[in-house]
């Protein structure tokens, strides 16, 4: 039975990434690095910033590389104070009050941005739980994040669906066992198929987001008739 869904932020319920894209371009732009949107998915989206920041900045000392990233993101927030939701993000929201599912927000953004977008966008209370990358042992890909909303939702991972934008994401909840629905926001649908999702949406209007809950909850539904 269908209990709770979890959601990414950046590029799920957001489109962020051209902010951090315009943000990414004009701190590398420091280190004589451009960079093209071909780079900023192969090498930065869905990534967390020490491994970034190791990877493009080698040279940088671990400290020194903390003040690039927090620079980075601090420009982000200056960058993104008028963002908006997702088409169909509120609409998500009413109906998974109206089926009494419960819902997590699980992301690799750091805690600074993710109470800066959660705040923006005015759904600090949406949320019966948040998970950030920063508090578990390890962020996506890796599962991680996604069994530690499982856990605080004390619910099985059949019994949830996650909502991704980016393949490090749709491996992480993939991972954790969980059906993974792709946002097609950032990456094309052919690669979060790839990756594993079972379906890819362009946003929360898509008929084939409701298709599919509708479904589930209708044969829940029946499942518990069945029962008396």
């Amino acid at each position: 039975m269908l209990a709770a869904i979890l959601f990414d932020l950046d590029g799920t319920i957001v489109n962020t990434d051209p902010i951090h894209y315009q943000a990414w371009q004009q701190k590398l732009a420091h280190y004589g690095i451009e960079i093209d949107e071909s780079f900023y998915k192969s090498r930065i989206s869905g990534r967390l910033n020490p491994e970034i920041v190791k990877d493009i900045l080698p040279q940088l000392s671990p400290t020194d590389g903390q003040k690039f990233a927090d620079e980075k993101e601090g420009l982000f927030r200056e960058l993104a104070p008028h963002l908006k939701p997702l088409s169909g993000f509120s609409e998500l929201l009413t109906w998974t009050d109206a089926h009494q599912l419960k819902r997590a927000l699980v992301t690799n953004a750091p805690r600074l941005n993710a109470e800066f977008m959660l705040d923006v966008l005015g759904i600090k209370e949406a949320f019966h739980t948040l998970v950030l990358a920063e508090d578990c042992i390890a962020g996506k890909p890796d599962p991680a994040p996604y069994q530690a909303a499982l856990d605080k939702l004390e619910i099985q991972a059949e019994q949830a669906i996650a909502l991704e934008d980016s393949p490090s994401g749709i491996r992480a909840a993939v991972a954790a066992g969980i059906p993974t629905i792709g946002i097609a926001s950032t990456h094309e649908p052919k690669v979060l198929l790839e990756v594993g999702a079972f379906i890819a949406i362009p946003d929360f209007t898509d008929l084939q987001l409701w298709t599919f809950l509708n479904s589930v909850i209708e044969k829940d539904g029946s499942a518990i008739a069945s029962t008396y």
